[in-house]
């Protein structure tokens, strides 16, 4: 579903993305996983077609977007569903309004229609009666729940999933995580969850890749990922206070 071929991106001189490499399964519950300003972001914005790589290629659903047109783009653009890191909602729209946003831009979609599917998609969630509710009233945990709703309400081919339970508490963040992990059996959708909680994402994903200063240092299942024997990986996954961190 998603391939990156050598991508590499440079800023200010520095390879941000250094030849980096990874091939995604239709279906695959992928993470990816890395300390702070390792690349992680600029990856995401890769895949999306939101920046080009200066060498390499991305293929998205078997197109190759680093040579497409913007307008190209945008069309491979309406395969993805994204939850941002902020949950970045629009206060002047009701949460409602909010979950339909991805299927009211650019459609002729009736208004009940519109609002049917977004009342719907938030009984998903867990949040009934909250469509008409703003989001300064809701609490972390429930703008969490907007954004996913929001980010699947198109049942995407790909999700990407951008610090999912960031702010959150345990209890909370594996509620998130099953809700994730059920609304992908139900669309068969190809999920990227990047995450700075290493133990919450473990559960979550069946293969995971640990980047560093822009290189991929471990790709493999999720399961072998302690027996990997690089120095970053081993201090990273464990939380060392020692170590080449």
């Amino acid at each position: 579903m998603i391939r990156l071929e050598d991508v590499t991106k440079w800023y200010d001189g520095r390879a941000v993305l250094d030849h980096v490499s990874l091939h995604l399964e239709p279906g695959m519950l992928w993470g990816l996983i890395g300390p702070a300003a390792s690349g992680k972001s600029v990856l995401l914005k890769v895949v999306c077609g939101l920046i080009r790589p200066d060498e390499g290629r991305v293929i998205v659903d078997q197109r190759d977007i680093t040579k497409d047109k913007e307008s190209d783009i945008m069309e491979t653009r309406r395969k993805f569903g994204m939850l941002f890191q902020n949950n970045a909602l629009f206060d002047f729209m009701t949460v409602g309004e909010n979950v339909a946003f991805p299927i009211y831009w650019g459609s002729d979609i009736e208004p009940d229609r519109l609002r049917s599917l977004s009342v719907k998609r938030l009984q998903d969630v867990g949040l009934s009666g909250s469509e008409d509710k703003v989001p300064s009233e809701l609490s972390g945990g429930m703008k969490k729940r907007v954004g996913i709703a929001r980010a699947t309400i198109a049942d995407p081919k790909i999700v990407i999933y951008d610090e999912p339970t960031a702010g959150l508490d345990p209890v909370t963040t594996s509620k998130i995580y099953d809700l994730l992990r059920n609304l992908q059996q139900r669309n068969e959708s190809t999920v990227l969850a990047v995450s700075s909680d290493v133990q919450a994402i473990r559960g979550f994903v069946e293969h995971i890749a640990v980047i560093h200063q822009g290189r991929i240092l471990y790709n493999g299942p999720e399961r072998e990922l302690d027996s990997c024997a690089d120095p970053v990986v081993h201090q990273f996954i464990r939380g060392d206070a020692d170590g080449p961190l």
